[in-house]
C-alpha cells in the first residue's frame, strides 16, 4: 500500500508493481507535466512558459504535488497506464479502523484534473512553439490516452488489510515544516516563518527554500537561485549599515 501519488509515491508504485507485488496507489490532487514534449524536458518548458516564476498558486491548490518520474532515463507518469499495468488506484487515505483503511471518493476527480493539467501543457508548449517559430518535432503519441483501469470505473472505498494480504504501507506523503528548534519569536500561530522574500522579522534571521517564498521555483533547484541572491543582497546591505559610523556625507551646495 502506497499514500501519496507525487513523485516519489508514483514511482514507488510502479517499481513495486515491476518486481510482482500486489501494490495499492492512494492518488491525491496533483500536477502531471509530460517528462518530455517535442524533444524537450518539462523542466525547460516550464522554464520557457514562466510557470516556474509564478507568484503565488490558484486558491486551494497551495498543496498540489508534481508527480514524473527520474526513472528508466526519465517517463511520464500516467495513472492510468499504471491502473492497467495491475496497480490498484484509490482515493485519497481517509481513515483507519479496526484494520481497515477507508478512502474518499475522488481517485476519479484526482485523475482527471492531473489529466487536464498535462493536456493543458501540452496545448501551452505548442501554442509556444508555433509562435516563436521552434522547428521542434511533433509527437501525438503524448495525446494517446489508456483507457480507464477497473479501479476507476468501480472505485474501492477501503481496504481491509489482512484480507488483501497488506502488511506494508508506505507513506510518501512528504514532510511537514517544524522550526521549534528556533527559539525566536519569527512565526505566526502556524509555526509558519514570518518574513518577506526570506527576509525575517528577526534581524539577522533569513530562511531559503520555503514553498512559494517568492514563486513557485523556491524550492526546486530550477529556481532556488533567485532567493539566495536575493537573500545574500540583503545580507551585504545590512552589513554597510552596520559599518555607518555615524558620520553623514555633507555635499558643499552649488553656491559655496
Amino acid at each position: 500500500m502506497v499514500v501519496g501519488a507525487g513523485s516519489s509515491g508514483a514511482q514507488i508504485a510502479d517499481e513495486l508493481n515491476r518486481a510482482g507485488r500486489k501494490v495499492f496507489l492512494s492518488v491525491g490532487p496533483h500536477d502531471r507535466p509530460p517528462r518530455r514534449y517535442r524533444d524537450r524536458d518539462f523542466v525547460w518548458w516550464l522554464g520557457v512558459l514562466g510557470l516556474w516564476d509564478l507568484a503565488a498558486q490558484k486558491l486551494g491548490a497551495e498543496h498540489v504535488t508534481i508527480s514524473v518520474s527520474g526513472a528508466y532515463g526519465g517517463r511520464t507518469i500516467d495513472f492510468r497506464r499504471l491502473g492497467r499495468d495491475g496497480v490498484k488506484l484509490l482515493g485519497r487515505t481517509e481513515d483507519f479502523d479496526n484494520g481497515v483503511l477507508t478512502f474518499a471518493d475522488d481517485v476519479r476527480k484526482n485523475i482527471d484534473a492531473g489529466d487536464a493539467n498535462y493536456n493543458q501543457m501540452l496545448d501551452a508548449a505548442d501554442a509556444y512553439a508555433d509562435a516563436m517559430g521552434l522547428d521542434l518535432p511533433l509527437d501525438p503519441q503524448a495525446r494517446e490516452a489508456c483507457p480507464d483501469p477497473n479501479s476507476l470505473i468501480y472505485p474501492i472505498r477501503s481496504l481491509n488489510l489482512v484480507a488483501e494480504g497488506i502488511t506494508t504501507i508506505i507513506w510518501a506523503t512528504g514532510y511537514k515544516q517544524d522550526f521549534g528548534w528556533l527559539k525566536t519569536d519569527a512565526f505566526d500561530d502556524r509555526g509558519a516563518p514570518i518574513h518577506q522574500r526570506g527576509v525575517s522579522k528577526e534581524p539577522g534571521l533569513y530562511f531559503l527554500g520555503l514553498p512559494w517564498q517568492s514563486r513557485r521555483g523556491s524550492t526546486f533547484l530550477w529556481g532556488v537561485w533567485h532567493d539566495a541572491k536575493f537573500i545574500a543582497d540583503q545580507i551585504a546591505i545590512q552589513r554597510v549599515y552596520a559599518d555607518y559610523d555615524g558620520e553623514a556625507a555633507i555635499v558643499p551646495s552649488a553656491a559655496e
